[in-house]
């Protein structure tokens, strides 16, 4: 129901109706395919060749695998509830689109300003990790004194990131379509080197590194302090989150980050030729892939080398990789192959976390949240200027700044914006029941309420300074709110919203 002030609703028919804007319209020419690419390419990327190591090494243990499957559990019962808002609401913005029609403006804004966490930090932090794999490939072919960086009055600047972030921001305004293009070639790449890894790696799986399959917990060390360990280890008594159940938990918060991408395919409903069926397809196919080829790694790898093999380097913070259980078993060819792969299954995880991030701002600029201009579309049909600010914005962060620990701040972001979809679904069911769904959550409200319970557990066992962070961002998102966006905002310089106008064809009986 429309409401006044921070709890204003847009209906779903104006932001359908918004859709066909002359300046600001995006060109419908994505399929179900190029979505299902799109999901398959972001999530095979620094989760499959960094994170599966890293959290088998330092919290889980040979039981990384089961964290996998506790964490696409979780993801599983939130794409449903996408699926079904996608499919009714295919608009672009995602969440932010979904949580405007249902919890009202200020609770829209703050899950953008979330998503801006997500995806354009998650860009930079990744766009870091492909300059390091970029300085190994270039020290294969040039020597161990190839770099990515330089010091600059002792400013470090990684020009390997920096490059990846212009070409791909350019390649984002040229067209999504292109996007698609070039994600389906590299994605085809990484997929066949996770099915090297997976084939090659069975001939080295010793049975004796899955023993323990959940190591015994480990006390906490000299260096970690209560703000380190996980929130739910904390309330619970624990001593550390590194091991034993905690650690398994804690790893399966962590493992998250890798899932993380199928809410990007929602991003894109605006630009698809026939939403109501495509999405929820290109979601579920995503997730399915991806799932299975986790849960395949993270058995091999564990098996591969035993589990201390992986942990950080408590000298220099440095972390493990998957090419780490190749070398460890004298297959260095192998290894250098998985590097190569690596960077190219890197380049496509930047270009739809920034893909992603475009959108959501394009969504927020054209309600008026932030500046109009930024949701001017091109020629091509694509935001250009969103596209051009979201690049200079990933480049300096990726550019100057550290980016170590990022990932649990974009999963906090991100399991945040799982729980408001998840709950917009029973809301949007109660008050438009009239709406027509070309896919529907089955189980209502079960499936729902039980993916909440599911990210609100995930979201418990991340770090207390993870949380703090996150607290304090979105304390920077309430000022900027209230000093530009309220003042603003297109659906309130309208007015109240008018009444809903029941959709043509749909059935007000049912819900």
């Amino acid at each position: 129901m429309p409401g006044n002030g921070l709890w204003r609703t847009k209906s779903i028919e104006q932001s359908i109706k918004d859709t066909d804007e002359p300046d600001t319209r995006l060109r419908r020419n994505l399929s179900a395919w190029d979505l299902t690419v799109f999901g398959v390419a972001v999530v095979i990327g620094a989760g499959i060749f960094t994170l599966t190591a890293r959290t088998a090494g330092d919290y889980a243990g040979p039981s990384v695998s089961l964290a996998f499957v506790f964490a696409a559990i979780a993801c599983g019962l939130a794409a449903l509830c996408y699926a079904e808002f996608a499919s009714t609401v295919p608009v672009a913005g995602s969440a932010y689109t979904f949580s405007y029609a249902t919890f009202g403006e200020f609770m829209a804004w703050i899950i953008g300003w979330d998503l801006v966490l997500e995806l354009a930090v998650g860009a930079a932090a990744v766009s870091k990790g492909w300059s390091v794999y970029l300085e190994t490939v270039l020290g294969y072919i040039f020597g161990d004194g190839a770099k990515t960086t330089f010091d600059i009055g002792g400013v470090i600047v990684d020009w390997g990131a920096l490059i990846l972030v212009l070409a791909l921001a350019l390649v984002l305004t040229i067209g999504t379509k292109l996007s698609s293009r070039v994600s389906m070639v590299i994605t085809a790449i990484k997929v066949g080197i996770v099915l090297f890894v997976i084939v090659l790696g069975l001939f080295y799986v010793k049975g004796a590194n899955y023993s323990p399959y959940i190591p015994p917990g480990a006390p906490a060390s000299s260096g970690e302090s209560g703000v380190d360990q996980s929130l739910f280890s904390v309330i619970a008594g624990g001593a550390s989150s590194s091991f034993g159940l905690f650690g398994l938990l804690a790893g399966a918060s962590l493992v998250f980050f890798a899932f993380i991408g199928f809410d990007i395919v929602a991003t894109t409903a605006e630009e698809t030729k026939n939403p109501q069926r495509s999405v929820p397809r290109g979601i579920f196919g995503s997730l399915a892939i991806v799932t299975v080829l986790y849960v395949a790694v993270s058995l091999v790898v564990v098996g591969m080398v035993p589990y201390t093999d992986l942990a950080t380097d408590a000298g220099d913070g440095s972390h493990k990789t998957l090419a780490t259980a190749f070398a460890a078993n004298g297959v260095n060819w192998a290894a250098n192959v998985i590097s190569v792969g690596a960077l190219a299954g890197l380049t496509t995880v930047v270009m739809v976390l920034m893909l992603g991030q475009v959108r959501v701002l394009y969504a927020m600029s054209r309600d008026g949240l932030l500046p109009r201009s930024l949701a001017r579309t091109s020629e091509r049909g694509t935001p250009a200027r969103a596209t051009m600010l979201v690049g200079l914005l990933v480049a300096v962060a990726a550019t100057f700044f550290p980016a170590d620990k990022l990932e649990e701040m974009v999963n906090v972001g991100t399991l945040f914006a799982f729980v408001l979809v998840s709950a917009g679904v029973l809301v949007l069911r109660r008050t438009r029941p009239d709406l027509p769904r070309a896919f529907r959550v089955p189980w209502v409200p079960v499936v729902p309420i039980l993916a909440i319970l599911a990210c609100l557990w995930l979201m418990l066992n991340l770090t207390v300074l993870t949380w703090l962070r996150f607290l304090a961002w979105m304390v920077l998102g309430v000022v900027i709110y209230f000093a530009y966006s309220r003042r603003h905002s297109l659906l309130g310089k309208r007015g109240a919203t008018e009444s809903p106008v029941p959709v043509e064809g749909a059935d007000p009986t049912k819900p």
